[in-house]
């Protein structure tokens, strides 16, 4: 199998690469998550230049992306819970206005010149704490929001579109604004995006659900329940397990890339900017080429695939040292990346059951966004051992073992998700050739 073959070649399929934007919900939603993701991947690469600008130490900035995302590995679980009690529009409303708060805070602590560490690590752990309940509530919120549920796939990749159409514009004017005015200038503008996003969020209307009152022991059970079903499930379980590796040593290559760019390339903010940018426009193209997708067939070969050529790229930005090459490898390295991160994403949310999605999807979010501080801690700590070189070498590797780790399981999990698929009706008379 080519790249090529994972690229849909109907026009009509292309063509409907924005169907689920009928949805009057989800328009507002991408709309308004649009504009804030801008914000929020300026105050990402503004972040990770102060730390680097402050102390110049590659285990600091792995620190940073430890403490930002740590709550989500411990919370997640929990939160689930609550994301499948409660309205999740609400939930996404008060984590909205939170993050605007923590942003705003950080902006004037950095353009009063009152910013310290110390704050860094603070403030991180408050981002940290809302996202753990942000990110279930998010994953699982766009379900309700598309009028068509066979639009749930187009739904979730133009979710990665928003996120990595961001990626592209973010760090891009966070580099150039960065040089110009300072970090604290992107920090005050990711602040004044979240506007948007809330506005969009106000103006939603779905069904509410009934509210349940929580009691402790039903919480517990609820808990031990959504955690039974998760990890009971074959293939929900090798996806998770699956994502969580690929967060502890193929995802961290990020937190280095301000080290990277001044110490390999001796570049500075702008070649930052630059290398997330490159990364950012192969993921949005990702994006699009799942959006473009009108079924689930080939998620699997999609998976493997790009895995291991995610580990490809990786190991050839250990060798380089000069910038063109690098945007090239690590815009494969964005490609990849997205692929996969979206293939699994939408496995899970057409295998899980409804009333359990919220619980699952808190497990996605954790192995996703909780496993990486651990990732992002070792790469900076092993960073400043041996070397960023040797450091992204090493994960390369794991990653492309990884890649064929699943691919030699890919039959065993076939046979557990075409059953799930015909009981759901998602395709019925399914083919044996479904991944």
């Amino acid at each position: 199998m080519t790249f090529l073959s994972i690229i849909p070649n109907d026009f009509k399929a292309i063509k409907g690469i924005f169907s689920s934007l009928h949805s009057r919900n989800y328009r507002l939603y991408f709309t308004g998550q649009g504009i804030s993701m801008v914000g929020t991947w300026m105050q990402n690469i503004a972040m990770s230049w102060l730390v680097y600008r402050l102390t110049g130490s590659v285990f600091l900035l792995g620190l940073i992306g430890f403490t930002s995302q740590i709550p989500t590995f411990v919370l997640a679980p929990f939160s689930g819970v609550l994301t499948d009690r409660y309205n999740r529009l609400t939930i996404m409303k008060l984590t909205q206005l939170a993050f605007m708060l923590q942003a705003l805070t950080i902006a004037l602590l950095v353009l009063f010149n009152l910013i310290e560490v110390w704050h860094i690590v603070v403030l991180s752990l408050i981002f940290g704490f809302i996202t753990a309940f942000d990110a279930p509530a998010r994953q699982s919120l766009v379900i309700r929001l598309i009028d068509k549920p066979e639009d749930l796939g187009n739904a979730i990749a133009l979710n990665s579109a928003i996120f990595n159409g961001a990626r592209l514009i973010g760090p891009a004017i966070a580099g150039l604004a960065i040089a110009a005015f300072g970090e604290g200038i992107c920090f005050l503008l990711n602040a004044i995006s979240f506007i948007a996003v809330i506005i969009a969020l106000m103006k939603i209307q779905i069904t509410v659900k009934e509210k349940i009152t929580v009691h402790p022991g039903k919480f517990r059970e609820s808990f031990r329940e959504g955690f039974q079903y998760t990890f009971q499930s074959v293939p929900i379980r090798t996806l998770i397990i699956l994502l969580a590796f690929l967060s502890l040593f193929g995802f961290p290559y990020i937190i280095l890339l301000p080290a990277y760019a001044r110490e390999i390339l001796h570049g500075s903010s702008d070649t930052l900017g630059y290398l997330m940018s490159a990364m950012g426009a192969g993921a949005l193209i990702a994006a699009l080429i799942m959006a473009a997708r009108k079924t689930v067939r080939g998620l699997g070969r999609i998976i493997a695939l790009n895995i291991s050529l995610l580990g490809l790229a990786v190991v050839l930005a250990s060798f380089s040292t000069r910038l063109h090459f690098s945007l090239i490898v690590f815009f494969f390295g964005g490609l990849s990346m997205i692929l996969s991160v979206a293939a699994i994403n939408t496995m899970l949310q057409t295998i899980a059951d409804e009333d359990k999605r919220g619980r699952v999807m808190s497990f996605y979010a954790m192995a996703l966004m909780g496993t990486t501080p651990i990732g992002n801690l070792l790469a900076g700590t092993i960073a400043s051992g041996i070397g960023i070189p040797h450091t992204l070498l090493i994960c390369g590797v794991l990653t492309v073992v990884a890649g064929l780790w699943f691919q030699l399981n890919r039959r065993t999990l076939k046979k557990y998700i075409r059953s799930i698929y015909i009981n759901k009706g998602i395709l019925p008379g399914l083919p044996a050739d479904l991944h």
